[in-house]
């Protein structure tokens, strides 16, 4: 068989792999987890997949008998987790080693609000290599994994999933600051440990309303609902015109 033939014969193996592992990965993602356990099973099946088209690139290799006592020599004894263990100490495949420490040990979990290098956000993903982390502006911060291992790292929701929304308004000292706050506490009251008080009085005073929220995507929307209602409330009581 001319040496062409084998190389067509190997790519098609090894697309045959890759579309295995596609599917493999799509029927795990089907999978709907509590947060606790979806940052785990996110990392397990990444690797997986990452295994089987280690696998599959080993064995399109046996079809071409330049490399077929290599690769079979490769595939049938330890050598291939021996090569894993010696790049582990390289830069990519040590933020994947960190990346299964992190799935196990938890220090951080899809979904936990977290400030880390100043930037505050919440965890959008953990990869094999690399953790996004959603910042408050909405923008990505892209961590390689061994760093996020390595560093400190706040975590505002480890123990709970709880947050808060809060808003911070500006009331003239000319207007009624008392009654100001009352109205925005009469707003406020049914909403869970809501809390209205005088943070600044610097110019103009700045009034902050803060609110519980089961988590960080509940606090968000309520963030935004209650910006309407403090500017309706103010204006009905005369404090904006």
């Amino acid at each position: 068989m001319p040496f062409w033939h084998r190389l067509i014969i190997a790519a098609v193996v090894f697309i045959a792999v890759s579309l295995l592992a596609r599917i493999v990965d799509w029927r795990m993602s089907r999978h709907h987890l509590e947060p606790e356990m979806m940052t785990r099973y996110r990392v397990l099946r990444r690797s997986v997949s990452a295994v089987i088209l280690v696998v599959g690139f080993f064995s399109a290799l046996l079809v071409i008998p330049q490399v077929r006592a290599i690769a079979g020599g490769l595939l049938a004894s330890s050598a291939v987790l021996g090569i894993i263990v010696g790049f582990a100490s390289q830069r990519t495949l040590g933020n994947f080693v960190a990346g299964l420490l992190i799935a196990i040990t938890q220090p951080v979990r899809i979904g936990d609000r977290v400030t880390y290098g100043g930037e505050e956000g919440v965890i959008e993903d953990i990869g094999l290599t690399y953790t996004y982390i959603r910042t408050t502006d909405d923008a990505r911060l892209v961590v390689p994994n061994e760093k996020l291992a390595s560093d400190t790292i706040r975590n505002s929701t480890i123990r709970s999933r709880e947050s808060f929304a809060e808003v911070t308004v500006q009331v003239p000292l000319s207007a009624d600051l008392e009654a100001a706050v009352d109205g925005l506490r009469q707003e406020v009251a049914q909403d869970r440990d809501a809390t209205v008080y005088v943070s600044s009085l610097d110019g103009n005073a700045a009034v902050t309303i803060r609110a519980g929220a089961a988590d960080e995507d509940a606090a968000q929307t309520l963030e935004r609902d209650l910006r309407v209602r403090v500017h309706r409330r103010l204006r009905a009581s005369g404090v904006w015109g």
